[in-house]
């Protein structure tokens, strides 16, 4: 039946999409975007326009986006989507205003070689229409996309079985925690704590940890800090008997079936210390994930292994691992932005008081100075091609 259901509404979209495929009478080449949500994840949907006839089209999904308004959501996106897009049309439709639109509009009028690129959101006509289709298709495709999710329940068992196996694990590991650390420069320092339950993400028992004890770039004691005050949680949420199990947060409350933590035998060194002080050691099997390669290691072990590459685990670990990456990335952004325009320019190397004056002069505000290119800001009073190239990977 859930293969019927999945047939009958891809089969729906290409019906949409058949319909779709309309020459407009405006000869101009344009971009559609619109956008569909539902509980924390966006589908993107992109018509593509060139000389008034729609050539193709293209979806992305964006998970973790609960947090955020439409307008944040979509600005992200956009300015992504086109820092690696091949060209940029003259026109961009959108469904409604977005955050920065003048800044993006300025810089998406460089990308296009100095040539002017309209970015509007239509109230009414053929364009409007269009945004609507694109809105359409981006909503059944989300809905597509999770009744396929729903169906894949045999990979997400057959990962945990893996895993079990792999880490030699009693149980398999139905809930899973990774922890992960952002920070630029040392500033607006923030750790990541990401779930996934029977395989899946689990968004709302996300949680996100600024780090408090740590001064500058320390990504082994930020580590320790994050485990720390999650099990400190875990043990005052054991002593908390006259609460309801409703009332109590479900974050903490439990213990994982696996701790990962994103970083080699220093981040997992680290893991290990927590969980001996809390005497955890024997309750919480802890592997740390290393970048190159996708090493796996173990406490108290100096080899590591490898997961085959087209497993259900190897997959699996990977997703969870890249969500505690995205989410970490994501909560540093916010922080970063409360503590303001100031310390993120003093945390770059080789900026003082002098240089960071001379480049908010120039540019006006940190979010002009992050979308600038290293030529540009060359350009400015006392910066090199060197410090340039220094800004730019640090604002990033």
């Amino acid at each position: 039946e859930k293969a019927a259901s999945l047939r009958d509404q891809i089969n729906a979209i290409e019906k949409v999409v058949e319909k779709q495929k309309v020459i407009t009478k405006k000869q101009i080449d344009s971009d559609v975007i619109a956008m569909a949500r539902e509980d924390g994840d966006a589908c993107v949907q992109i018509f593509f326009i060139r000389s008034g006839k729609m050539i193709g089209r293209e979806y992305f999904m964006l998970e973790g986006t609960e947090d955020d308004a439409d307008e944040a959501v979509m600005s992200q996106f956009v300015k992504q989507f086109y820092t690696d897009a091949a060209n940029v049309p003259a026109e961009v439709l959108l469904p409604k205003e977005i955050e920065e639109a003048r800044i993006i509009k300025e810089w998406l009028n460089t990308k296009r070689g100095g040539r002017k690129v309209e970015m509007r959101v239509p109230r009414r006509g053929q364009s409007r229409h269009l945004v609507q289709m694109a809105a359409e298709n981006a909503s059944e495709t989300l809905k597509s996309l999770r009744a396929q999710w729903q169906a894949d329940t045999h990979k997400q068992e057959e990962s945990l079985t893996e895993l079990q196996e792999a880490f030699k694990l009693s149980n398999p590991p139905n809930r899973i925690e990774c922890y992960d650390i952002s920070h630029t420069q040392g500033v607006a320092t923030v750790g990541s704590m990401v779930v996934f339950t029977q395989g899946v993400p689990d968004k709302k028992l996300y949680r996100r940890f600024n780090i408090r004890s740590v001064t500058g770039p320390d990504d082994f004691a930020s580590m320790e800090e994050a485990l720390t005050r999650r099990f400190k949680r875990w043990e005052a949420a054991q002593v908390e008997t006259s609460k309801p199990k409703s009332a109590r947060d479900a974050s903490f409350s439990f213990l994982p079936d696996l701790l990962i933590v994103d970083g080699g035998k220093g981040q997992l060194s680290r893991a290990v210390s927590v969980l001996e002080k809390f005497g955890l050691t024997d309750k919480v099997p802890v592997v740390g994930l290393a970048k190159r390669e996708e090493e796996i290691f173990f406490p108290h072990r100096s080899d590591s292994i490898l997961l085959p590459r087209h497993s259900q685990g190897f997959y699996l670990v990977q997703r969870v691992r890249d969500e505690a990456h995205r989410f970490a990335i994501t909560a540093h952004r916010k922080q970063r932005n409360k503590i303001g325009m100031a310390s993120v320019l003093d945390a770059v190397p080789g900026i003082g008081p002098a240089k960071r004056k001379a480049l908010l002069q120039k540019f006006g505000s940190v979010d002009k100075i992050r979308l600038a290119n290293v030529a540009e800001l060359s350009e400015t009073k006392g910066i090199n091609i060197a410090l340039a190239e220094t800004i730019k990977a640090s604002l990033a």
